[in-house]
């Protein structure tokens, strides 16, 4: 969460006693008629006030009790490729940034840059997904919550991030497999085809659709922005309240 610095309580605090010394400099010059006398209450008035109030924020600061922690979550984007995943995770993450709380975005694409020859079997897509949820496992000891995109076919691994991390969400980012090569920009699924890609999911590797997602965006009947709606709002029922 973000900490309020020394500088910014002083700033609150000199704005708010402007607009009351002024008050108190109208209430005892209309009283007493001498503009000196007024000036003066006003001006001891604004120093002791300032340091009071900087004090009085200072305690509160540290006291715990009435503030209530956000518990770090994991939103596990999963899908075929090309369903979307990415496109929506990056509109949540920054909805959620508005929120002003600590957390990152990891998506598969970047991952596998700084972990390159991964591989496409299995056996290596299991054991990258243990790579990842020990990441955010980590990030989650210093209570920062993530949005993370990654096709994650098997069910075995998404069982497995949900058993590593606290309070996991899985949104699976459905789509039809004809709707997922019309937004084929970058002409995978037809690499695919032609036996350029091995182990590419939804043509010679299977997709495991998941049984107990928490939520589920169909992409043939919900818009971007309706998808990014339903998810945020989720979040801010269950975790930002």
């Amino acid at each position: 969460m973000f900490k309020e610095t020394n500088i910014r309580s002083i700033v609150k605090g000199i704005s708010w006693r402007f607009i009351a010394t002024t008050t108190t400099i109208v209430i005892v010059y209309f009283f007493f008629g001498r503009l000196d006398l007024a000036i003066v209450a006003g001006v001891i008035e604004t120093i002791l006030k300032v340091a009071l109030y900087w004090g009085h924020e200072r305690i509160w600061h540290k006291i715990r009790w009435g503030k209530q922690r956000i518990e770090p979550f994991n939103l596990w984007f999963t899908g075929l490729p090309l369903s979307g995943k990415t496109t929506i995770a990056d509109r949540v993450y920054k909805e959620l940034e508005k929120l002003q709380i600590p957390i990152e975005r990891l998506d598969s694409k970047d991952i596998r840059e700084v972990i390159p020859n991964i591989g496409f079997s299995r056996e290596e897509r299991n054991r990258h997904m243990h790579r990842i949820g020990h990441l955010i496992k980590t990030l989650q000891h210093n209570s920062i919550s993530t949005v993370a995109s990654f096709v994650s076919p098997y069910r075995e691994s998404r069982k497995a991030i949900r058993k590593m991390v606290k309070n996991s969400i899985v949104v699976y980012v459905k789509a039809d497999i004809e709707t997922c090569k019309a937004r084929d920009y970058k002409g995978s699924y037809e690499k695919a085809l032609n036996g350029e890609y091995k182990n590419f999911t939804g043509v010679d590797d299977v997709y495991e659709e998941p049984q107990h997602a928490e939520i589920v965006i169909d992409t043939d009947k919900l818009s971007v922005d309706e998808a990014v709606a339903i998810i945020v709002e989720f979040v801010k029922k269950k975790y930002v309240k």
